[in-house]
């Protein structure tokens, strides 16, 4: 993992500036400036970026981290001398011990701007909190961070100056400012001229100044509000026309999705500046909007590096990014308040939306999205210091009120597909329509400039939603990742530390393998020594009392043979699959087989009655028509808990559109039919999907079924399914089997009445398994090369079925230099008849080939068929 993340890194790098000057402007935020060695950092790089490019280097800083929020304390309780006297000592302290952190006498250094703390806090303006004082009150944490970093830095023997901000960024004003945007959150002249670039140059070649702060057109100190630092190192970039612009945080740059939410979520390399100015606005936290608009009007490139690995090139945003259509990111924003407008006077009424937003501007309020029908008009606001920190929502709504009904919806969060061509992707984003429609949704909107798609849900839905969502868009390619020259490597793969690639048990085999494949190819291989391993880390489970397996992900009479010989039981979804089952495993101690079909026949289970242990129902139908099978016997319940989950819906199991399991509101109906013949019902049981990564699943769903059960009172076990997840690709996470171990031992501590079953498939099988085939054509057509093999649907149905994703690879040619990449098909004929697309494999993939489909033993021979009367593929077991 850790070569392919540097082999990745290394490929990336800032493209040539075009511009002469020779400025570098690096900005660092509250945490890259509160530790020495990110001091250190600092001033490694103002070295480097001075040395190698010949440059000159200026260094915008935010406050030491929470400086900001105690003085905005200072602010907010104004009114309490004590308070403010404890805020000056907690002030001091803070600075004064990270003084001697960095081995600097702080009383001696930070002498003046304590002193002007201690003045502002104690200033009679603070009776009135009028506006001035508040600024100059906020600026003091720039101030004193920029004071102790040129004084740090300069003991290290760096020649370095210090520059007062507010001496350069000049405030302007704009139309409909109000008193408290003139003072607190102002814009800044970014255009400059050639007097004040001249002007500047007389500055030394190393300097630090402050983010955050600014002239007012009074003299006055001004604050740029929220982002203000990332904003202040734009403005000081534009107006110098600098090479770059280089925003240093904690993290390694933009990601695909919000990486804490989303540990796949991938680093995005390069993007240009609309579509990293939709992402900033729509809820990334990494950059501020409002520092990419003077950037990309001086055509500065922006970078954002990360303190802590400064070695990672991080995101590139320039015009040099090359637009590409896809969804680039997946953001969210929580706090959103609708604002629903009704009222039948207003179809085509002239002026009343004039009306309606005259009361927005009244009230200082700015608009984000619009909704409008013949009769209402819904509008988003997102979360701004005006909304928050007043009662003007209920002010607004007054106003409203007066010409229409109104209705305000809270708390809402936008959740937001970002990239460019957003309208041409429709009909790939199925899956997320269909994920959405399971869900609350207040407001869907377009951008015009076709550079995004947002639906505004409930706050509480939308964490939640962001893996499954952003898993879909890869899934259908929606989100290109293969695009490397944008997407990097993921979250994970950066944040976990670098391990070996796993050996898989082919690696070692590839010898016997290639033999194997010249008695005929397609065939499936089985690894027995790796399915009783996957036995063994299941097995270790103690809070399960029974383990069956679903025989439905690999019949083969050796896999259920070594499984029997593990402890395992056997779950069965049809009367076959049992009688398969007591055929091969004829001494199969009691209470191992439990039969759980879907809509089976009357002539179905009254052949399971006389073969399986346990019998599953999920409907009231067979117990009301059939009640005679069922009469006197203990039951299993399947339970739909109103929800499913896995990575296409064609494997979720559970929720309105799934065929399977019992309503919860139908729950007390079936326990009233089941008393009348005398059946016990002994177990619940609920499997929603497959492929789940949370471990905490289970858990959960044991506790919504325990509670079921404890309605019914007969209940002694509970099944929770299967379903864990298996890495199918390279990159993904092998499944936390340590982590679903002490979360099911957390749940049955609270619930120890009921035993705990589970019945898991493709987690024992999928990774025993493999599918060899052989290479029939290469073939090259308009710009797609295609990869034929002599396996296709017709022996590995996942692709099609589920566009399940396979790691293939040629065993003929292990280690040869990879090609382009390709689209890997079968010989069915059939248009979805293909295994993998844009996969990459050796640039000399020829005919007569072996070619390994990893990660098959679930879900493959028990699907093949003979379709265009092809032969079912060859099965073969080693146990070595």
């Amino acid at each position: 993992m850790g070569n392919r993340i540097a082999s990745a890194l290394n490929s990336l790098s800032m493209p040539p500036s075009a511009s002469p000057s020779p400025w570098i402007v690096l900005k660092f935020g509250g945490t890259s400036v509160s530790q020495r060695h990110r001091w250190d950092t600092i001033g490694t790089l103002m070295r480097a970026r001075a040395a190698d490019e010949g440059g000159k280097v200026l260094v915008v800083v935010s406050a030491l981290s929470g400086v900001t929020n105690l003085l905005q304390s200072g602010i907010d309780r104004a009114d309490s001398p004590p308070y403010l006297a404890e805020l000056l000592a907690q002030l001091r302290a803070r600075h004064l011990d990270f003084a001697a952190e960095l081995g600097l006498d702080g009383e001696t250094v930070l002498a003046g701007r304590l002193a002007e703390l201690q003045h502002l806090l104690h200033d009679p303006r603070r009776d009135t909190r009028v506006f001035h004082w508040q600024a100059e009150l906020l600026a003091q944490g720039e101030l004193l961070s920029s004071t102790l970093g040129v004084a740090y830095l300069a003991s290290q023997g760096l020649p370095v100056a210090w520059l007062d901000a507010r001496d350069w960024l000049t405030a302007v004003p704009l139309p409909n400012q109000s008193a408290w945007a003139a003072r607190l959150s102002v814009s800044c002249d970014y255009a400059g001229d050639a007097a004040w670039r001249a002007r500047f140059e007389s500055n030394p070649p190393l300097l630090i100044t402050q983010g955050f702060i600014a002239r007012a057109a009074d003299g006055g100190t001004a604050i740029l509000g929220r982002g203000g630092s990332d904003t202040s190192a734009a403005y000081f970039g534009a107006l110098l026309r600098a090479r770059r612009v280089e925003i240093w945080t904690d993290v390694p740059g933009m990601f695909s999705a919000n990486p804490r939410a989303v540990p796949d979520a991938r680093l995005l390399s390069r993007l240009e500046y609309q579509e990293a100015q939709e992402i900033a606005t729509t809820g990334a936290k990494v950059l501020h909007p409002r520092c990419i608009h003077p950037c990309r009007d001086m055509n500065v490139p922006l970078w954002i590096r990360d303190t802590g690995r400064p070695d990672m090139p991080g995101t590139c945003i320039s015009r040099s990014a090359e637009p590409q259509t896809g969804v680039k990111a997946i953001s969210t924003r929580s706090g959103i308040v609708l604002v629903s407008m009704e009222s039948i006077g207003m179809w085509q009424q002239v002026g009343f939306l004039a009306d309606l937003f005259a009361c927005f501007k009244d009230h200082g309020l700015s608009v984000d999205m619009i909704s409008t029908s013949e009769t209402n008009v819904t509008v988003s606001l997102d979360p701004s210091d005006n909304l928050m920190n007043s009662n003007v929502l209920d002010a607004l709504c007054a106003d409203l009120a007066k010409v229409c009904r109104v209705k305000v919806i809270t708390p809402c969060s936008a959740v937001t597909l970002v990239g460019r061509g957003m309208r041409s992707m429709l009909d790939r984003l199925t899956e997320i329509w269909a994920e959405f429609g399971r869900e609350r949704v207040h407001m869907v909107s377009q951008s015009s400039n076709d550079l995004n798609l947002t639906f505004v849900v409930d706050e509480g839905v939308a964490h939640d939603l962001l893996p499954t969502l952003h898993a879909l868009l890869i899934e259908c390619g929606a989100m290109p990742v293969e695009q490397s020259a944008v997407f990097g490597p993921s979250w994970r793969a950066i944040a976990e530390p670098a391990v070996a690639e796993p050996v898989s048990w082919w690696q070692a085999a590839r010898e016997a393998l290639l033999q194997e494949a010249a008695a005929g190819t397609p065939a499936y291989v089985y690894h027995l020594p790796t399915l009783r391993r996957q036995a063994r880390a299941f097995a270790g489970i103690d809070a399960l009392e029974r383990r069956f397996y679903a025989v439905k992900a690999n019949a083969h009479p050796a896999v259920l043979t070594a499984l029997a010989e593990e402890g395992f039981g056997f779950e069965c979804v049809s009367l076959p699959e049992l009688q398969h089952v007591r055929r091969t495993l004829s001494d199969l101690p009691a209470g191992r087989l439990l039969f759980t079909p879907s809509f089976a026949s009357r002539a179905e289970y009254a052949g399971a009655c006389d073969s399986a242990d346990w019998l599953t129902l999920d409907s009231l139908y067979p117990l009301r028509h059939w009640p005679e099978l069922f009469a006197g016997r203990r039951l299993v319940l399947r339970i739909d808990p109103g929800y499913g989950l896995g990575h296409h819906a064609h494997v979720k199991t559970g929720g309105p559109e799934a065929k399977f399991g019992l309503a919860l509101d139908d729950v007390s109906a079936f326990v009233e039919a089941a008393r009348v013949i005398g059946a016990e019902i002994a177990v619940l049981h609920a499997h929603v999907g497959s492929g789940v990564q949370d471990a905490g699943h289970w858990a959960q769903l044991f506790a919504q079924l325990a509670h079921v059960a404890d309605g019914i009172g007969t209940v002694a076990a509970i099944n929770v399914g299967g379903g864990l997840a298996v890495p199918y690709r390279d990159g993904e996470a092998e499944f936390d089997i340590a982590a679903l171990a002490a979360a099911l031992a957390e749940a049955r501590r609270q619930w120890p009445q009921y035993a705990l079953w589970m019945e898991p498939g493709r987690y024992l099988t999928a990774q025993a398994g493999v599918l060899l085939a052989r290479v029939s054509q290469v073939v090259d057509k308009l710009g797609v090369r295609r990869i034929g093999l002599d396996a296709g649907m017709n022996a590995l149905m996942r692709p099609a079925l589920y566009q399940a994703k396979h790691r293939i690879v040629n065993l003929s040619r292990i280690g040869d230099a990879d090609g382009p990449r390709v689209d890997v098909v079968g010989p069915i004929c059939e248009s979805t008849d293909v295994l993998a697309r844009q996969v990459t494999l050796p640039a000399d993939t020829a005919e007569g080939d072996v070619l390994l489909i990893d990660t098959a033993g679930a879900y493959g021979f028990v699907m093949a068929n003979h379709y265009n009367l092809r032969d079912l593929p060859r099965e073969v077991i080693f146990d070595v």
